[in-house]
């Protein structure tokens, strides 16, 4: 590849790769306190995004799917009330404000949310670099031997088979997670993972083709939205969820279980040994994976209910039951579907299969590549992550990475949720001022110096 340099002597004092609403928020946190700060205590920003625009779970953006967290759980209030780019300003700035007031909820719809989101990247716009995929981060050496930067290499927008070099002091990683699908799966026109639910089901219905049946796959929150939405939107078609659960399970949002998602837990969670972390992950999973809003389930049981009633049902269920085996033949697919209970089997015939099936933290060995060699790992091999959440390294690196993002092992059920982000941002910006290198003339002068090589680890 053609490697571009960014500015010679431009050393960022921190780079994002990723650019969703945890790195905005950091965006947001850095660029209000460069708008207070003296020329000679801003921070050089900047982020990288392999997206084209700004996109948060696009293919989940069902037009009546509401937020799980509250609207003060936005990119700023928990870490800064006063601040304009609060989700109450976006609507103020929309002629929304008392609309919103008089629907009495804290759920806003979530594509009014997504708005928000864009919303606030637009004004942060200057700070990022869109269609640009980072491809590899290299530790850079100092004469003495200190790794004190990482250059970013990432593909030139418009030119992929180009690529820019960026070095900075501190990464900021917030690549999101990526869908997860059972073992020997494969995505095709037929077989979606519900990441892609909203542009899929809008392709195959403008197709004009006849759909007889989908079957959803997964009992948490998204395969129970995936059912609902599939079922209105295809009123001629028969909708079955296939789970191993009983039946859908409610979330517990009780004021009391949900301050495991408070600021304060996060503190409680960090300083505990593992067998305290693993019971309060135990505990309270219930209040994020494989659980169901309890409207949603009222909702289905009741559509269900009239059906039958009818005698027109359309939404099915196969609980406690597993597929086993997926055919894919021209015109369908062939599903077996297990009923655990007995160890029957029987096929079922359908058009599209949905995979529900949540995601997972990206690979971030694979992006860091010989930077990853650097971060110290526990008795489990995960990353070593500070309070503050930046990576605990080899001694001889002074070069930050922070993790936004798959880090449930050290700071809790928080890690990939809004909840806190607002919170993490302040946090890892106080940690960015009280890391600063004290005279920047020195860096410019050792970048210069530097053999550009990575350590032999």
């Amino acid at each position: 590849m053609n490697a571009l340099h960014d500015e010679p002597d431009a050393i960022h004092d921190v780079l994002g790769i990723g650019f969703g609403p945890s790195n905005l928020a950091l965006a947001i946190a850095i660029a209000e306190h460069n708008a207070q700060a003296a020329p000679e205590e801003r921070i050089r920003a900047e982020f990288l995004e392999r997206q084209p625009r700004f996109g948060w779970h696009r293919g989940m953006l069902i037009d009546d799917a509401t937020m799980q967290v509250s609207f003060l759980k936005d990119l700023v209030t928990m870490r800064n009330p006063t601040s304009d780019f609060s989700f109450l300003c976006f609507l103020r700035d929309r002629g929304r404000l008392v609309d919103f007031l008089n629907a009495k909820t804290l759920f806003p719809l979530r594509i009014e949310f997504h708005e928000y989101f864009e919303w606030a990247a637009a004004r942060v716009a200057a700070q990022v670099t869109y269609d640009a995929e980072v491809v590899s981060v290299e530790p850079v050496l100092t004469e003495s031997g200190e790794v004190r930067w990482f250059d970013v290499v990432s593909r030139v927008p418009g030119s992929p088979e180009r690529t820019v070099v960026r070095r900075a002091r501190n990464i900021s990683v917030a690549v999101g997670l990526e869908p997860h699908v059972p073992p020997g799966t494969a995505l095709s026109d037929r077989i979606w993972h519900n990441s892609e639910l909203v542009p899929r089901a809008r392709e195959l219905s403008g197709t004009g083709a006849s759909v007889d049946r989908i079957l959803v796959l997964g009992a948490g929150q998204s395969g129970a939205e995936a059912v609902d939405f599939l079922h209105r939107s295809f009123p001629d078609t028969e909708v079955c969820a296939v789970f191993a659960k009983y039946g859908y399970t409610p979330a517990d949002d009780s004021p009391f279980a949900n301050r495991i998602f408070d600021p304060e837990a996060v503190d409680v969670y960090f300083r505990s040994g593992p067998e305290v972390k693993q019971s309060l992950y135990d505990y309270h999973r219930s209040t994020n994976y494989s659980v169901v809003d309890m409207d949603l389930i009222e909702s289905l049981y009741a559509t269900m209910y009239r059906e039958k009633v009818q005698g027109n049902e359309r939404l099915r269920m196969r609980n406690v039951s597993r597929i086993r085996d997926v055919e894919q033949l021209d015109d369908r697919l062939d599903v077996t579907v297990e009923y655990l209970p007995t160890g029957e089997r029987e096929v079922l015939s359908c058009d599209v299969l949905v995979h529900a099936t949540g995601y997972r933290p990206r690979d971030i060995d694979s992006l860091l590549g010989r930077a990853a060699k650097l971060c110290l790992r526990d008795d489990n091999d995960a990353v070593r992550v500070g309070r503050d959440h930046r990576v605990e390294a080899a001694p001889e690196v002074t070069a930050g990475i922070y993790l936004q993002g798959a880090t449930e092992h050290t700071h809790g059920l928080t890690s990939t949720l809004l909840s806190t982000t607002a919170v993490r941002s302040g946090e890892i910006l106080d940690s960015l001022l009280d890391r600063r290198t004290v005279d920047a003339v020195d860096d410019a002068v050792d970048a210069h110096a530097s053999t550009g090589q990575a350590p032999s680890t």
